[in-house]
């Protein structure tokens, strides 16, 4: 499927057709801010949940499914296939990879707001569980796409001994003036276990984290200081309430 052509969530039609950073439905007319990007696959042990949950109906047009053999592949096909401004709906946090190396290469300073309970800053060296969806942020810092001073980290209540020490090092906060400050763009990773358990059905839940009205508040600030150029969803499972995320998209601008 190409980026440029999307099916319409409203009349399931292959006929939304991109404009801009959006969609418009060439059959009913109707408007998007966004396309949407599948990526049903997580990559660790016991996440088919997490892929099965890539399905979730979002009305968004639906501009891309990406399934490959391996991480690096389906990196570099989100990164290929993104729309002008992308709705990652993940299996595992691994799908921002490919999204924000793709966006990296579109902008000169592309920010990165990383909302989950959890640092995804593990190395395979470091790593207890050896998941990939431990590692994807410190991937995408380590390899240059974007720069610490660009990274607020919002949420994080269950680092890792390394990742805590990592964030030290590197000054790593949830403060979004901060990470935004000359920034030309933003991309915003909202992994659903950032949210109190309860809230959306979540992978890796984490008690202590912040309501859905406190989510959109942040999502909101972020899109009044930069230019929300896409986002993601990951760590879900079945069940989740499509208005909720709907509205965290929203928030966003998207």
């Amino acid at each position: 499927m190409s980026a440029l052509r999307a099916r319409c969530p409203d009349c399931r039609t292959l006929t939304a057709v991109a404009f801009d950073e959006g969609y418009e439905c060439h059959s009913c007319g109707a408007e998007f801010g966004a396309g949407l990007v599948r990526v049903p696959r997580a990559w660790g042990v016991g996440g088919d949940a997490m892929a099965s949950a890539a399905h979730t109906a979002l009305r968004y047009p639906e501009a891309l499914v990406v399934e490959a053999p391996t991480l690096e592949a389906q990196s570099a096909m989100i990164a290929r296939g993104l729309p002008g401004r992308p709705l990652i709906l993940g299996g595992c946090c691994c799908a921002h990879l490919g999204a924000i190396r793709g966006l990296a290469a579109r902008h000169e300073r592309l920010a990165v707001v990383w909302l989950d309970a959890h640092g995804d800053l593990n190395t395979p060296a470091s790593s207890p569980s050896g998941n990939a969806w431990g590692m994807p942020l410190r991937v995408a810092i380590e390899e240059g796409v974007v720069a610490p001073r660009d990274v607020a980290l919002v949420g994080a209540r269950d680092l890792d001994p390394p990742e805590a020490a990592y964030v030290a090092a590197h000054g790593l906060d949830d403060d979004l003036e901060r990470a935004l400050e000359g920034s030309d763009a933003v991309y915003v990773a909202l992994d659903v276990d950032v949210l109190e358990p309860g809230i959306v059905p979540s992978f890796l839940p984490v008690p202590g984290g912040p309501g859905g009205d406190e989510v959109e508040d942040v999502l909101r600030e972020v899109a009044s200081r930069s230019r929300v150029a896409g986002m993601g969803l990951t760590g879900l499972v079945p069940g989740a309430d499509s208005a909720l995320l709907g509205r965290f998209a929203a928030a966003a601008g998207l």
